[in-house]
């Protein structure tokens, strides 16, 4: 069939050519004619549609068996349409057609080409800036787009950005001059043949295709970007109220708590996009080799929770939960992050309303520090930790200013983790020097998108550049927790590790069986001997969320909690039901992510506004 279409299609812009255009006469001449403008018009176009399909799917149009049976007709109207504008230009050459000013001033219906004109580029900034969205972040959700461009964006990748100037930028630049030239052309298209000129395109056939085409590609540019990142959802997130949030939230000001009087310190290890896809399939992942081997050992030593009946899972994405920021307010507060009226990245006004692990462990005298091989700038995530918890920023910017690195050092996000990795050594023991109970949080990049970073450490034995990287984050991070394991604290200290998303390299995921429910890399080891003792901790058939980790941290250091919850999140150490068990399990995940997106009026009153008040230690007692 492909091939038919291909024939036909070839032949059609032959006979047009020769025929119609070019009225030959001689046979022999017609039929040499036709099979060239048939050869011609499909060597260009099988390269104008892999072209596009590599722009489109990141793939080859080859093997043909590989597509769908719309190809052939798809490929078909490609050639249909590439020989119609080699004809024309092969005529242009040839004399046949020809443009002539038309003699009108310049000027005339000037407002309605600028007009056609911005809406045309309008349109074709949609079309690239939501192919470039959709490919890099992966299936960005509404809440994120909105977040992100109300945050701070400082320190991201340059190789991120590198590929936003190389794509929509690039693309929609080459696109404004090709469109700036037909519509402010001031030309008439005649037709030459025996003599006789024959208009074929007057000046106002340019006005009335400008405005056509310039309609379509703002129209079809727009809803190729509603649809793409979900953006009708912004309406629900703004006008369409639920009262889930608040009937489900439970205020930590108002909960007994008990601390033991030794307090434990708490190590938090978030692992940038690390799945338990990563995972051989018999471990419950979804690779022929397990990728995080490493990782998998150190979970025969604490406890995992996964929604499965055996082997590894974890938590489910959310709304409000998909990418770093997100995620960690997810696990300190206990709340999903929702877009709102104005940006997150401002001092003293980050979540002031809310009460997080960091308040209340700042309450208990903590010593607290984050650190992180970017600038905690991005998303406002220093403003997070600051106003939270008072904690020590240990980023990019601090390392350079403190002469960790080079003033001029800079790699990937920042500096690599096999240097975050030894810096956190040195800020751990100088947190056991102060002698008080210490929260250290420290965040990974090597295994964000694209591809991950190649460290000079890194071994590259696969022919996956982000297989590589992730086998050797693994490795280092389980190098790292044995190191942690040697030191005096280690007793007295609980290591929370966990994946903070899923990963949005779509490349490595393009194949991947969309029925896979893919879930973060979950481990909490050492947990408060009390906590165990004589109990049976229920770890697999568990469905939970990210809110879930903020009561189950605190009671891992051996916090007891009056109810178990905290938040909108369960203690899963507990026999209490997370909200997912709540509303169904499996099915409720959906429902519970669904109500996260609505709009509530008791988040945006009592939690994204606020004075910052300190947490008040009045329920908090110790045994």
């Amino acid at each position: 069939m492909f091939y038919i279409c291909a024939i036909l299609a070839g032949a059609i812009v032959g006979i047009i050519d020769n025929l119609i255009i070019r009225r030959r006469k001689k046979p022999l001449t017609i039929i040499f004619s036709i099979i060239f403008d048939a050869v011609i018009s499909n060597v260009v176009g099988i390269f104008i549609t892999e072209v596009i399909f590599q722009w489109l799917a990141y793939e080859s149009m080859f093997p043909l068996s590989s597509h769908s049976g719309r190809l052939p007709l798809i490929y078909g109207a490609i050639v249909l349409a590439v020989g119609g504008i080699l004809t024309f230009i092969f005529g242009v050459f040839d004399g046949i057609f020809e443009f002539k000013n038309k003699d009108d001033s310049p000027k005339k219906g000037m407002a309605l080409k600028i007009i056609s004109i911005i809406l045309a580029v309008l349109g074709v900034a949609a079309i690239t800036g939501t192919k470039w969205g959709s490919t890099t972040f992966g299936n960005l959700a509404a809440d994120q787009l909105v977040i992100n461009l109300l945050t701070p964006k400082e320190g991201t990748s340059d190789d991120v950005m590198l590929t936003l100037w190389t794509g929509p930028v690039l693309y929609t630049a080459f696109a404004t001059v090709i469109l700036a030239f037909f519509i402010f052309s001031v030309r008439e298209l005649f037709y030459c043949h025996g003599g006789k000129k024959v208009k074929i395109f007057s000046s106002f056939a340019r006005k009335i295709v400008s405005v056509v085409l310039a309609l379509a590609l703002f129209i079809g540019g727009c809803s190729y970007g509603i649809v793409t990142f979900k953006l009708v959802k912004v309406i629900k997130m703004n006008v369409i109220e639920s009262d889930f949030i608040e009937e489900n939230y439970v205020d930590p000001r108002n909960v007994n708590m008990q601390f033991p009087e030794k307090k434990r310190n708490l190590i938090h290890i978030y692992l940038e996009s690390m799945e338990n896809s990563y995972a051989s399939t018999d471990m419950g992942g979804y690779m022929d080799e397990n990728l995080i081997e490493p990782l998998t050992n150190l979970a025969k030593e604490g406890y995992s929770f996964s929604h499965r009946a055996e082997g590894l899972g974890g938590p489910i994405s959310t709304v409000g939960c998909t990418w770093s920021v997100a995620s960690m307010i997810n696990m300190n507060a206990g709340i999903p992050m929702k877009a709102a009226a104005n940006a997150y990245g401002s001092k003293d006004n980050f979540l002031p309303g809310a009460i997080t692990l960091g308040d209340i462990l700042e309450s208990q005298g903590y010593e607290q520090s984050m650190m992180l091989g970017s600038t905690a700038r991005f998303g406002g995530l220093n403003f997070f930790y600051e106003s939270h918890g008072n904690f020590n920023i240990l980023d990019y910017d601090y390392a350079k200013e403190n002469g960790w690195i080079p003033e001029d050092y800079e790699v990937w996000w920042g500096y690599e983790d096999d240097k975050l990795y030894e810096f956190a050594k040195n800020e751990l023991t100088r947190l056991h020097n102060t002698g008080k109970p210490f929260n250290f949080v420290m965040e990974t990049a090597d295994t964000h998108f694209p591809d991950g970073y190649v460290s000079p450490n890194t071994p590259t034995p696969r022919d996956s550049q982000y297989a590589n990287v992730i086998a050797y984050s693994a490795s280092e991070t389980e190098k790292f927790v044995r190191w942690i394991q040697a030191q005096p604290f280690y007793e007295n200290t609980t290591i929370v590790i966990i994946g903070d998303h899923l990963s949005m390299d779509t490349v490595f995921f393009e194949n991947f069986d969309e029925n896979y429910l893919r879930t973060t890399f979950n481990l909490i080891i050492n947990p408060a001997p009390e906590l165990i003792e004589n109990e049976t901790i229920k770890t697999q058939n568990r469905w939970w969320c990210n809110v879930d980790m903020f009561p189950t941290i605190l009671a891992s250091m051996g916090v007891k909690i009056d109810g178990d919850r905290l938040g909108l999140g369960t203690n899963l150490f507990s026999d209490e039901p997370t909200l997912f068990e709540m509303n169904g399990g499996e099915t409720g995940c959906k429902k519970v992510s669904n109500s996260f997106e609505y709009k509530s009026t008791f988040y945006n009153e009592n939690i994204f506004k606020g004075n910052n008040e300190p947490f008040n230690t009045k329920n908090v007692k110790y045994y």
